[in-house]
């Protein structure tokens, strides 16, 4: 019993680890928040496997600790997405005012010029 036991959670782990692999080859780069989420899923599981470990369940709490880890993770990376978002409208904003501040000071230049000011 306990050799199927440790077959069956050989045979999650590996059916996890291939998901995520394809998963992850599937389409561009990683997002903040996948990358939070792959982080907080990995992190949850390791840490749910070591206390199911102490208990006699190291599977079950790979299981829930990657789950949790899963959706904290995913929180986490969605707030720091969310920055990276907001910070690049920010510099977007500031490069298009840079612009028009380059153009008003050419024109009043170009005004100066035409009066005979210089």
């Amino acid at each position: 019993m306990n050799a199927t036991r440790k077959f069956t959670n050989i045979a999650l782990i590996l059916l996890l680890a291939g998901s995520l692999t394809a998963a992850g080859c599937a389409g561009g780069p990683l997002t903040t928040r996948e990358k939070g989420a792959g982080i907080g899923a990995l992190g949850g599981a390791a840490a749910g496997g070591l206390i199911g470990s102490a208990v006699g369940h190291p599977g079950a709490g790979a299981a829930i600790g990657g789950a949790l880890g899963l959706g904290t993770g995913a929180l986490v990376g969605d707030q720091l997405q969310g920055q990276e978002n907001q910070n690049y409208r920010q510099d977007e904003q500031i490069r298009r005012n840079n612009a028009e501040l380059e153009r008003q000071r050419y024109e009043v230049e170009r005004l100066r010029r035409q009066r005979g000011e210089y």
